[in-house]
């Protein structure tokens, strides 16, 4: 048995829901938000990854963290993620032999 809503609730509901396409507003605030902290930090960001990459020594050349480019670059890739979209993979199939043909369409 559906479990009934009160009145005040009911007439408050948005049944339409938002159009496809129309970002969410939290998504573009996060994402607006990000943007402008990478871009206000970008010099420290450079200086931090640097720093990872190549390690950080005390005066008498002991490391207090170790060189590790490949975390450096895993960490870049990572803020990258929310700052850019993602592109999706595609592959491409057919005939070896033959030249591909790529049919483009727009719906309306």
């Amino acid at each position: 048995m559906p479990k009934k809503l009160s009145n005040s609730v009911e007439n408050n509901l948005n049944r339409a829901g938002r159009k496809p396409g129309v970002p969410n507003k939290s998504t573009t605030m996060a994402r607006e938000a990000i943007a402008t902290f990478v871009e206000a930090n970008s010099s420290k960001m450079q200086e931090w990854l640097e720093k990872v990459a190549d390690g950080v020594q005390t005066d008498d050349g002991k490391f207090i963290v170790p060189p590790n480019p490949e975390k450096a670059f895993g960490m870049l890739q990572t803020v990258m993620e929310y700052h850019l979209p993602k592109l999706a993979r595609q592959e491409v199939v057919g005939d070896e032999k033959a030249p591909q043909r790529m049919v483009i369409s727009w719906k309306k």
